[in-house]
């Protein structure tokens, strides 16, 4: 009989061609994947092997079993060699031959029905059976070579990818398979080692497996081969965990918290997380994702997989199960329960570590919230069921003490009568302390928290209170300080508050809202308010250079009947005299020093150039 009467040509099992078009160009993104996938196959295999040498149904895998890689320019080839189980003839077909029949699946599903329980089952990466067509992506012919552990007999399945398959007796000297794939002319970047050590350190890295790439007559390790997160706490030291965490994050400090733990129940997975020191070189804040790697059995699968809100995307690690369900392409996560409970665990126990150590390391804590502070602000307004939980790690600087504070200290210091949280919002933190909104409650012993974060002007609205305690802009609403006494009794007005008040009106017409005396200016001669029920200043100004301001942009001027120059207005006013110059000046001077420009900068700059001619 002729070598050409022994091969065998089989129609593929499915609508091949309809199929394997999806697997090229739709069911992955990235043509490197097929490398992942071929090597997550020999991994599996290997630890088929191993498994089931440990019952005796095959001989053991050699002791150095890797898989190795060796890409060939001339020949434009491609070959992955493992000492793994092995196919025989039929399985070449049922596992090849079948689209989306996956050999792997199939154990898996005999393991759990027969195989005795306890560490000693493998690990198996493989689930849906369409990874192996991926190398269609780069290859125009593919040749699988394989002997089944055991067995004398080997057999070469191979296919052009389109409709149907061949099988032919090999001679193979070792147990185990070989796969050679035909590159297509668009694939060259395959054919050279930096590029495939580069796929493999992305994709496979902790694969406990060896991987090696060989060229030139030689062999590069491919992989570390170490997973970290998979090591008892007890073996690894600081200066491993340091090295594992600048590896991952590609930041040059040291961490400032490192999680290390294992989850065991209904989800079982592996999970090491680091808490950087400092603000990494690309800012946090620019990036709105959680970029904590997800993987499956040591096989990378994604950074992009959320298992992070993204208030806590300065968290940088990895978390490894066994269990998590993948679809098809691995690429896109199902939504499923697993990966449900894994989000809420992971984030239970970073804010527990983040409680743990706000309580019991106080300067430690206070340069973390100088890092990521404002990222953390965010999930007030983001998450609704840990709101009050965040609410507790916030730490803001305040009108009345030095350094950093929080809102349960802040409860702690309010005087007898108070029922709400003061604060202020402004873009500049020096000008806060400075600010005239602040007179007032200085004057009183009223404590003001400083807040001057990009996101400070957004969370308190939807916080709303805190331990009882409602949060209250000062700048907002019409506040009556007047239950609160001075430390020093002011002198008393004078003149007809009411004449001055209904001058000012007058003359600023439509640019306010409303013009009121208040209590609780000291130094200065007027200030700015919002009203009741709208956005506070700060908000109704990140509106307005949005270009998202609604209604009139009037705020409210208060005015201090104590001051001198209202005096002299009064008096004004009493005399008949026009004050409409003036007014417009103290409504410029109200928005310069509340952190605005005036209506009119280049008239307000002539004023005060006059002014000072003389």
């Amino acid at each position: 009989m002729s070598d050409t009467e022994t091969v065998e040509r089989h129609a593929f099992g499915a609508e091949v061609e309809q199929l394997l078009d999806l697997v090229v160009h739709a069911l992955y993104s990235d043509r490197e994947i097929f490398l992942r996938e071929l090597v997550a196959n020999a991994a599996d295999a290997t630890d088929r092997r191993r498994f089931e040498a440990l019952t005796g149904k095959v001989p053991a895998a050699p002791a150095d079993a890797k898989i190795r890689i060796a890409p060939d320019k001339a020949a434009r080839t491609l070959t992955l060699t493992d000492s793994g189980i092995g196919m025989t003839k039929e399985e070449l077909a049922a596992n090849l031959g079948t689209i989306a029949r996956s050999g792997t699946k199939a154990f898996s599903r005999a393991l759990a029905a027969d195989a005795p329980g306890g560490a000693d089952k493998p690990s198996l990466i493989g689930q849906f059976g369409v990874g192996f067509y991926s190398a269609f992506m780069v290859a125009d012919r593919v040749e699988v070579t394989s002997r089944h552990a055991g067995e004398d007999a080997a057999w070469t399945w191979a296919s052009d990818g389109r409709g149907s398959y061949t099988l032919a007796p090999a001679e193979k000297e070792e147990a185990g398979t070989e796969i050679v794939l035909h590159l297509k002319s668009d694939a060259d970047e395959f054919l050279e080692p930096i590029r495939l050590q580069h796929i493999v350190r992305k994709w496979a890295d902790h694969v406990a497996l060896p991987i090696v790439i060989a060229s030139d007559g030689e062999e590069t390790a491919g992989n570390e081969g170490t997973a970290l997160w998979r090591k008892p706490k007890s073996e690894i030291d600081e200066e491993a965990y340091t090295a594992f965490y600048r590896h991952l994050s590609h930041n040059f400090d040291k961490p400032w918290a490192t999680l290390h733990w294992r989850a065991e129940g209904a989800t079982e997975f592996a999970a090491l997380l680091f808490v950087p020191s400092m603000k990494p070189f690309m800012a946090v804040e620019d990036e709105r994702r959680s970029r904590v790697r997800l993987h499956v059995r040591r096989m990378f699968i994604s950074d992009e997989a959320e298992l992070l809100p993204p208030w806590l995307r300065f968290v940088q690690g990895v978390v490894d199960t066994d269990d998590l369900p993948l679809n098809v392409s691995r690429e896109m996560l199902q939504a499923t329960p697993a990966l449900a409970r894994i989000r809420k665990a992971v984030t239970g126990r970073v804010m527990t570590e983040l409680g743990n150590r706000a309580k019991n390391d106080a300067e430690g804590y206070a340069a973390f919230f100088e890092a990521f502070g404002p990222v953390l602000k965010e999930g007030i307004y983001e998450d609704v069921e840990r709101r009050a939980e965040i609410a507790g790690l916030l730490r803001f600087k305040s009108s009345a003490t030095e350094g950093w504070t929080s809102l349960a200290d802040y409860i702690g210091r309010m005087k007898d009568g108070q029922s709400e949280i003061y604060y202020l919002v402004a873009d500049d933190p020096e000008a806060l302390a400075r600010s005239p909104q602040l007179e007032g409650f200085k004057a009183r012993g009223l404590e003001v928290l400083l807040l001057s974060d990009h996101v400070d002007a957004f969370w308190p609205d939807q916080l709303r209170e805190f331990e009882g305690k409602a949060l209250r802009s000062i700048t907002q609403g019409n506040l009556d300080l007047s239950s609160f006494k001075p430390e020093g009794e002011p002198e008393a007005e004078s003149g007809d508050v009411g004449a001055i008040v209904a001058a000012l009106k007058e003359a600023l017409g439509e640019e306010v809202a409303d013009v009121r005396a208040t209590d609780r200016l000291v130094d200065s001669a007027v200030v700015l308010a919002s009203g009741e029920h709208g956005p506070d200043l700060q908000m109704q100004r990140l509106l307005r250079r949005a270009g998202r301001a609604f209604g009139p942009d009037r705020a409210v001027l208060e005015i201090n009947p104590r001051h001198a120059l209202i005096r002299a207005l009064g008096e004004r006013v009493a005399a008949g005299t026009s004050i409409a110059e003036e007014a417009q000046t103290l409504l410029d001077l109200a928005r310069i020093q509340d952190g605005d420009i005036p209506r009119d900068p280049v008239a307000f700059a002539r004023k005060v150039a006059a002014a000072l001619a003389g």
